[in-house]
């Protein structure tokens, strides 16, 4: 993961959900979440800044489209801690209505590109992502991740990462609210 791949130009189908983390009124910023599953594997990411210490920060924003989105903890990548991001390749308003972003994705898709950091270093690009409804994609239940049990190919986790996080995600599975 922290290095770059071997498979340029290789597409793979991405499952996506875009969410507004406290949910709140659509007039007012909230951090917004963007959960990919790629492979099998499934990176969640908030908004948060680009560079230090603004990637650590969640960051309430009114549209996705010109949002920075992290994973805020890091994975175990094969030369140390990295993060991982998302950003749009060419900034565009979204909508701020969850409703009303799928319309928006239809007349357009939402191109990001996707980096990897070292925890204080620069960014570097690894994959492009266009995101777009699939006909027929929301007739069965809505997509769960669950990065604990699914950390993206080529990442590992760190045990402090996933102790901060399997409570919840613990309770998640319980509850029926993770696939």
């Amino acid at each position: 993961m922290d290095e770059p791949g071997t498979s340029a130009g290789e597409a793979a189908l991405v499952e996506a959900r875009l969410s507004r983390g406290a949910a709140l009124p659509a007039s007012l910023p909230d951090v917004i979440g963007l959960a990919l599953r790629v492979d099998g594997g499934d990176l969640l990411l908030s908004s948060t800044g680009i560079g230090v210490p603004g990637r650590f920060l969640l960051q309430p924003r009114w549209s996705a489209g010109q949002a920075v989105l992290s994973t805020l903890m890091p994975y175990r990548g094969e030369h140390g801690p990295v993060l991982v991001a998302a950003r749009s390749r060419r900034p565009r308003p979204l909508p701020a209505r969850m409703e009303d972003v799928r319309a928006a994705l239809a007349a357009e898709p939402w191109a990001l590109e996707l980096l990897f950091a070292p925890a204080t270093e620069r960014w570097h690009r690894f994959a492009t992502v266009d995101l777009a409804p699939v006909d027929g994609a929301l007739d069965g239940p809505e997509p769960r991740f669950d990065p604990v049990l699914r950390p993206p190919r080529g990442a590992g986790t760190y045990g402090w990462t996933r102790a901060l996080r399997e409570p919840s995600y613990a309770v998640a599975r319980r509850r029926g609210t993770t696939r």
